[in-house]
């Protein structure tokens, strides 16, 4: 597999709804998608994916700590970091952090907060993804619908 686009969501003041939105629309595209942040973060995506709309339900999972048969067949994972065995090749990172491995990704989707220094980080990501040769779309913020 070969990266094939990285995409920058900037200025978002909510993350964790952005998430919502965009994770219902890969969903009903039918896409995998993994889903990277820090632990507090993961903690209120989770609960978020429950009660966002209050008749749908995203199916999500938590890895690691669920079984491999359950990840297997559950669209939406969460994790601290990105990879892992039989891991969705659509990664959503809401981290600080860029990925460690590009590699097995088909596509990348960075949710850059509002804040000055996650927008700071943003701004590292995007350089060390060009420095990489990969070619970024952005988005300033409000472009997910669905």
């Amino acid at each position: 597999m070969v990266l094939k686009e990285v995409e920058f969501h900037t200025g978002v003041a909510d993350p964790v709804g952005f998430a919502c939105r965009l994770l219902r629309k890969a969903h009903r595209q039918g896409l995998r998608v993994q889903v990277t942040a820090p632990a507090a973060t993961l903690a209120a995506l989770d609960r978020e994916l429950w009660t966002f709309e209050e008749r749908e339900f995203l199916p999500h999972v938590r890895v690691p700590g669920a079984a491999a048969a359950v990840a297997e067949r559950t669209p939406i994972w969460l994790s601290p970091q990105a990879g892992g065995e039989g891991a969705p090749r659509v990664l959503v990172n809401l981290d600080a952090q860029a990925p460690t491995e590009l590699a097995p990704l088909e596509r990348l989707i960075e949710i850059v907060a509002s804040d000055a220094d996650q927008a700071d980080r943003g701004r590292s990501r995007w350089r060390a993804y060009k420095a990489a040769g990969l070619e970024i779309t952005h988005h300033a913020a409000g472009g997910v619908r669905g």
